[in-house]
């Protein structure tokens, strides 16, 4: 009977929603939310509209797309996954941005797109390769140019502002607590206060006075997350005054911090899509750790975990309890509410750990007040 429900619903998957009805009138049993998601995947591709002839203009958009081959790689084998993504290349429009160079050329730069290339890097033929790679890059600018100075500027200033210095500059001086602290020095004759010390700001550190980890989820959903928190990564790893490290991970973990000098170069060294166990990535960042009160950690997943959820939520509680500063970001983007499991959010959130989606052009700010340890109320979206 068993072996017979199961044959069934190989046939609705098959076969697609317009067969459920005749399917369970012969005793197949309602799909799972796993079969569910794997219906909607297999339906992108092999549903009417598709058999109809529409082209990609009627299609899924980029960051559909994305999502939707993120999840095959959750739902299918590889040898699969291999025969879904031929026909979706030939059937959903994707062949021409694939295959002809001169389609990418002529595009505009758009971060959904260029996700959606470095999750097909390896089926696109080798004439195209190279513009594809220089269609990334052009993202990777464009990133550059808008965030990298605001980046280098907020490090610095949230470096510089917790420790003085000795040494008097006058570029230097700190106003405020020069002030705050010769308050009882204040001359009523004169009318001005007349400092017996003078505070100033410690000079941009020579050496790593700080870590910054980045511990970025590969799944499909978290495409434009990836491009801006591994371009975000390559600018920290510019700057002697912290350590930075750049993890990636699906079901396994893999440490990209060595192709930091090169932001495409890094880009191509991680796998959209796939499975999900955040908690071995998290277990693996915790070795990373030397000294916990000087160690940020910035999770950027939407926390779909495939792994042990309550492992997870341990690993993440202690690194609090250690002094790490974690904040989960469950989305690096412009594009409004983010999609993530919310019970586990709340369940993090709950551990007075920040959670929420973050954009692109307040990440700045949001690292300045993370190194400064300082409350992130309010800050982002969720």
């Amino acid at each position: 009977m068993m072996e017979n429900k199961e044959f069934l619903k190989r046939w609705r998957l098959i076969l697609g929603s317009d067969a459920e009805q005749q399917i369970n009138n012969m005793g197949g049993a309602g799909l799972t939310a796993e079969e569910l998601l794997m219906d909607s995947a297999l339906s992108q591709i092999y549903g009417n509209d598709s058999a109809s002839g529409k082209g990609a203009g009627n299609g899924m958009s980029s960051p559909q797309i994305t999502k939707w081959l993120g999840d095959l790689r959750s739902l299918f084998a590889p040898m699969e996954i291999k025969v879904i993504q031929n026909d979706a290349i030939e059937r959903r429009g994707l062949k021409q941005l694939l295959f002809e160079p001169e389609m990418l050329d002529g595009l505009e730069p758009d971060i959904s797109t260029a996700s959606l290339l470095l999750m097909l890097k390896d089926q696109i033929p080798i004439r195209a390769k190279e513009n594809a790679r220089i269609y990334i890059s052009k993202i990777v600018e464009d990133i550059n140019r808008r965030l990298s100075d605001d980046l280098k500027r907020s490090v610095t200033a949230a470096i510089n502002r917790r420790e003085h210095s000795p040494i008097p500059s006058a570029a230097a001086l700190d106003y405020k607590l020069t002030v705050r602290r010769n308050l009882k020095n204040y001359s009523p004759e004169l009318k001005t206060i007349l400092p017996e010390k003078f505070y100033f700001f410690e000079r941009a550190s020579k050496s790593a006075s700080r870590t910054i980890i980045l511990d970025i989820d590969q799944s499909g959903s978290m495409g434009e997350s990836v491009i801006y928190s591994s371009v975000m990564g390559c600018i920290l790893a510019s700057m002697n005054s912290v350590k930075t490290h750049i993890v990636a991970f699906d079901t396994k973990v893999t440490d990209l911090t060595e192709l930091c000098s090169d932001p495409v170069e890094l880009l191509y060294g991680i796998q959209l899509g796939g499975g999900t166990d955040i908690e071995k990535s998290v277990a693996y960042c915790s070795e990373l750790v030397a000294e916990p009160d000087k160690t940020t950690m910035f999770l950027i997943t939407d926390l779909y975990e495939g792994g042990n959820r309550n492992g997870l939520i341990r690993r993440i509680s202690e690194l609090k309890e250690s002094g790490v500063n974690i904040i989960v970001l469950l989305a690096i983007s412009d594009r409004g509410k983010p999609c993530y499991d919310s019970s586990l959010a709340e369940k993090i959130a709950s551990m007075d750990i920040p959670c929420f989606a973050c954009p692109p052009e307040k990440l700045p700010e949001l690292l300045e007040l993370a190194i400064k340890r300082r409350s992130l109320n309010g800050f982002g979206i969720v």
